[in-house]
C-alpha cells in the first residue's frame, strides 16, 4: 500500500492535476476567508464549509485518473498480478487522493492564527468543521474512484463523478418535490451537506461520522470488487 500511495502521490504533481486542485483550493479559501474577515466574523469553520462545493468540482478533477489511467495505458494487468492485495492498491491510491485533498485545506491553520491574534477563537469549532469536510472529501473521493474503476476514459468518468457528486450533495434540494413524506425526509437526510453541516455547527454527531465512512468503505469495496473482476476476466 504505501508503495501506491507514494505512487500516486507523486504522479499528482509531475502532472498538473495536483497544481490545479491545489490552486482552485487556495484561490476559494482566500476568497471567503477575505469576505468573512471584512465582516468581522471570526468563525473559520464557515469558510471550511463553504468549500464543499468546491470540493463538489475539484474532485472528479482529483479522481478522474485514479484508475482509469492503469486501465487506458494498459499497465493493469501488470499492477493486478503484483504480489500486493487489490485492497491495498484501492487504499494506497485513495489516501494519495485524501492527502491531496487535506493539503487544500492547509491555509486555514494560518487563517485560523491570523484571527486568534485579534480575537478570541472557538478552537474546537474549526477542528469539527475541518474533520467533517475530510469526512466528506473521502466519501467524494471514494465514489469517484469507484467509478474511474469502470471505465478507461478520464472525461466519462470525471462527468459521471461531476454529476453524482451534484446529487448527493445537494439531493435535500429535491425533497420537496417529493409527495411521499418519509421518502422526502429519507432523501433530504441522505443528503451530503446535511451530515456536513452538522460539524459546521460544532456538532460531533456519531451517526454522521457513521454515515461517510460507511459510504467510503462501501465504495472502496466496490471499487475492490470491479478491479478483481478484471484480474479474473
Amino acid at each position: 500500500m504505501n508503495a501506491v500511495f507514494k505512487r500516486e502521490f507523486k504522479s499528482y504533481f509531475s502532472t498538473p492535476i495536483g497544481f490545479i486542485v491545489l490552486a482552485a483550493f487556495y484561490f476559494f479559501l482566500g476568497l471567503f476567508f477575505s469576505l468573512i474577515y471584512q465582516s468581522g466574523s471570526p468563525d473559520i469553520s464557515m469558510v471550511i464549509m463553504a468549500m464543499s462545493t468546491v470540493a463538489v468540482f475539484t474532485m472528479p478533477v482529483l479522481t478522474m485518473r485514479l484508475m482509469s489511467e492503469d486501465r487506458r495505458q494498459k499497465v493493469d494487468q501488470a499492477l493486478l498480478t503484483a504480489p500486493v492485495k487489490l485492497t491495498g492498491i484501492v487504499l494506497g491510491k485513495f489516501f494519495a487522493a485524501l492527502a491531496v485533498f487535506a493539503l487544500g485545506f492547509a491555509p486555514t491553520v494560518i487563517f485560523e492564527i491570523i484571527i486568534a491574534s485579534y480575537v478570541s477563537v472557538n478552537v474546537m469549532s474549526y477542528i469539527y468543521a475541518l474533520f467533517g469536510m475530510l469526512l466528506l472529501g473521502s466519501a467524494l473521493i471514494a465514489i469517484g474512484m469507484f467509478i474511474s474503476s469502470l471505465t478507461e476514459s478520464s472525461v466519462i468518468s470525471a462527468i459521471l463523478t461531476l454529476v453524482i457528486n451534484i446529487l448527493v450533495l445537494y439531493m435535500s434540494n429535491f425533497a420537496s418535490m417529493i409527495n411521499v413524506s418519509w421518502i422526502a425526509a429519507v432523501v433530504e437526510k441522505a443528503a451530503f451537506i446535511s451530515a456536513a453541516e452538522n460539524f459546521g455547527e460544532s456538532v460531533l454527531s456519531v451517526p454522521d461520522i457513521l454515515y461517510f465512512v460507511s459510504i467510503s468503505a462501501a465504495f472502496l469495496f466496490l471499487c475492490v470488487r470491479s478491479l478483481d473482476k478484471r484480474r479474473w476476466a
